[in-house]
């Protein structure tokens, strides 16, 4: 039986820029099948989730603009849990949403926050880690995060220090947050080895996580407060509206998990990567001998080497003699970068933005 007090909530109100072209703020990655598994990354999310959470508490929070892709891409989730938020307003008013409409839906709440586009395999590993998270959350006063073991220094995650001597059956006292360092630093972080990549999914009571806004973040606590009544009424969208006219642009992380005094961790050593960006994408990808990853069958690469192709048309595509490019290819536009330039990427579609308008966006 599957414990009627566990949720998830499924964060997909991302536009995922630095995927573009494919990725378009009409369409993000998240509604796409990037790594042509067949399932959408926000289906795999649901699918890895549905093992385990009952179906009928799975939320999916994003973007009203995103609700009928919701809908399409997952018919079997029920229309009451796509959270619509009118505007984005960063992670901490999407945290605040759910959790006090799930405190008043259920004051035993005990939830799952997680991104809608990480890339997650050993399942099984996975699912006894969640679980193990949510009965450690159900039994303390405790926000609990999954903490990836780093391979190698990447500048592109956040970084979770922990104390290795405190640990309760595995989980461990979380002393501080670090947002992406520089190459150095991440080394530095590595060869401590304290030190463990944020995944971004985060355990907790409802109640807690509403209470820790009250103590950390009150103006966010007192927006929402104010509104309590109108959620799970028909009355929920008016009053979220004028919420986040008002509500600050902030992270979660910011808000409460670099303040509070009960953070915990737990390493995790299932297969984990947050899919941000093409080199991530390129990582996941098989490669032949020259290390070139391609999804195409329409692509011939001579004399290349350790480039990424991506194109979804028939249009034959001959690459020769490049090496570390990434290469996307689609009806509207077409992406050629070092692999090494690939943080430019926003650089590039703000420039888009100015030349083209949103047409190309």
């Amino acid at each position: 039986m599957k414990n009627q007090n566990n949720y998830v909530a499924i964060m997909a109100g991302g536009v995922g820029s630095r995927f573009w072209p494919m990725s378009k703020t009409s369409y993000p990655k998240q509604f796409l099948d990037i790594l042509n598994t067949g399932r959408t990354l926000i289906q795999s999310t649901y699918d890895r989730f549905s093992t385990f959470i009952p179906e009928e508490n799975i939320f999916v929070v994003t973007s009203s603009e995103y609700v009928e892709i919701v809908k399409a891409q997952l018919p079997q989730l029920p229309e009451a849990n796509i959270v619509a938020e009118p505007e984005r307003k960063n992670t901490a008013a999407c945290v605040a949403y759910i959790s006090f409409k799930l405190k008043k839906m259920n004051p035993n709440a005990n939830m799952i926050v997680a991104p809608s586009d990480h890339l997650i395999g050993d399942l099984e590993l996975f699912t006894d880690t969640c679980k193990k998270a949510l009965e450690y959350t159900a039994n303390h006063y405790a926000f609990v995060t999954l903490g990836i073991k780093p391979n190698h220094p990447n500048t592109g995650y956040g970084y979770i220090q922990y104390d290795q001597e405190k640990s309760n059956s595995g989980v461990f006292k979380v002393n501080r947050f670090t947002e992406k360092p520089d190459l150095a630093t991440a080394k530095e972080f590595l060869s401590e080895g304290n030190y463990l990549w944020n995944s971004g999914i985060f355990i907790w009571k409802a109640e807690d996580i509403v209470g820790a806004f009250w103590e950390h973040f009150k103006f966010m606590y007192d927006l929402f407060q104010e509104k309590n009544a109108e959620l799970n009424t028909s009355d929920e969208s008016e009053a979220i509206l004028e919420i986040y006219e008002k509500c600050p642009s902030t992270s979660i992380d910011y808000a409460i998990m670099e303040k509070a005094n009960n953070v915990f961790l737990i390493p995790s050593d299932f297969t984990w990567n947050d899919l941000g960006t093409w080199n991530s994408a390129y990582d996941n990808f098989q490669k032949d001998e020259e290390m070139n990853a391609s999804n195409s069958k329409s692509a011939i690469l001579v004399d290349s080497k350790g480039c990424l192709v991506h194109s979804n048309e028939q249009k034959l595509m001959v690459i020769g003699g490049l090496e570390d490019l990434i290469i996307v290819n689609t009806p509207e536009a077409l992406l050629i970068c070092k692999k090494e330039n690939e943080q430019q990427i926003k650089e590039y579609v703000a420039k888009v933005k100015e030349v083209k308008g949103v047409l190309y966006i």
